[in-house]
């Protein structure tokens, strides 16, 4: 252990003293390496079965974790298993998920990302499971269908899918990214309908008509659900933070909301007064991996290659996630948050986050 540390400060000072573009460059490297690093580990503890702790869900985030690190269904074993582990979770419905704890079962987190992996996968045998998984997630929003108008705080949103379900920004932002990636027109109606959605799940007062905003600052960031549920909070009063103002910024970016929109635009000044790589804003430690891969996602999707504070610093974003993702890094070349809140004790789940913020960080 003291002679991990000693070598990482001394990578970190030599580092240091390289021009810019060479730091960036050495950067980029020690990424990849740790790309290759954690490739091997996710495919050392993948079960004889196909997956990831024998979960839906968990094993799409590996699959996809994997295509997106340059590994391919075609030469890697590991991707071709837990695809195949996929599909046979398909239900005749479109949803995707397993019926072996019906406590986790959670249809409609489990069918986003695994509809994700399989398009992904750019495979057309799968497009069968892919036009059904689409279809199931359309119809699982809060609309008409269940009874809601658009005065509803629920509308347009999507939730776990449990029979008590309420929805929530996390699940709408990930059935939102499973739509785009597996393409979904734009003209669907699922983008409109999620807009009233995200507007009441901001915190902000020009466009929000529910009530807990009205206690609050009004700062253009986004909290968890439209009832005022939010996982930061200060004497009760809901407080955006991280993972999810980066989730309600990219979902109105996908839902055809321009970035100079005034709601983009108040949740972008968010981003830039709270731009953090070392740890989850509002949450601390708290879900850091799950914040890490949803904001590397984000500023590709804005097509940020900086970001700059109020005070007018300037941060080459993907060079500092890198480096910190490098240095967080176990030996076994897996990640794993010490804080185990939101699942992230589990190092399968953590290395696919890590992989995929990776993976955006290095694309060009």
């Amino acid at each position: 252990m003291k002679r991990r540390t000693f070598l990482s400060v001394a990578v970190l000072i030599v580092t240091t003293l390289l021009p810019p573009s060479a730091q960036a460059q050495d950067t980029r490297k020690q990424a990849q390496a740790a790309v290759n690093k954690g490739v091997e580990y996710l495919k050392s503890v993948q079960e004889e079965d196909g997956s990831w702790g024998k979960y839906p869900a968990t094993t799409a985030l590996a699959v996809t974790a994997l295509l997106k690190s340059g590994r391919t269904e075609a030469k890697e074993p590991a991707v071709a298993k837990g695809l195949q582990y996929i599909v046979r979770a398909a239900k005749p419905n479109g949803a995707i998920y397993s019926d072996a704890d019906p406590a986790l079962a959670m249809p409609n987190y489990n069918t986003a990302l695994c509809l994700m992996a399989l398009a992904n996968a750019r495979n057309a045998l799968y497009l069968p499971t892919i036009r059904k998984a689409q279809k199931y997630l359309e119809e699982s929003q809060f609309d008409e269908g269940e009874g809601k108008t658009e005065s509803d705080p629920m509308y347009g949103g999507i939730g776990y899918g449990s029979k008590a379900d309420r929805p929530d920004l996390s699940n709408l932002q990930l059935a939102l990214e499973a739509l785009k990636e597996s393409r979904i027109h734009s003209d669907s109606a699922v983008w409109t309908k999620a807009i009233v959605f995200l507007q009441r799940v901001q915190n902000r007062k020009e466009t929000n008509d529910q009530a807990w905003v009205k206690t609050t600052s009004g700062d253009g960031g986004f909290i968890y659900d439209s009832k005022g549920r939010s996982f930061s909070e200060s004497g009760g009063i809901p407080q955006s933070y991280g993972s999810m103002t980066y989730a309600g910024l990219k979902s109105y970016l996908y839902a055809g909301v321009d970035k100079n929109d005034p709601r983009a635009k108040a949740a972008w000044d968010w981003i830039r007064g709270n731009y953090s790589v070392t740890e989850h804003p509002g949450m601390g430690d708290k879900s850091l991996y799950y914040y890490y891969h949803t904001m590397a996602k984000t500023f590709r999707v804005y097509g940020a290659t900086t970001i700059e504070e109020p005070n007018g610093k300037k941060h080459d974003w993907a060079n500092e996630l890198m480096a910190q993702l490098v240095s967080r890094q176990k030996e076994n070349g897996s990640w794993v948050n010490a804080n185990g809140r939101f699942w992230e004790d589990r190092p399968a789940l953590v290395t696919s986050y890590s992989l995929l913020a990776l993976a955006y960080c290095l694309k060009k």
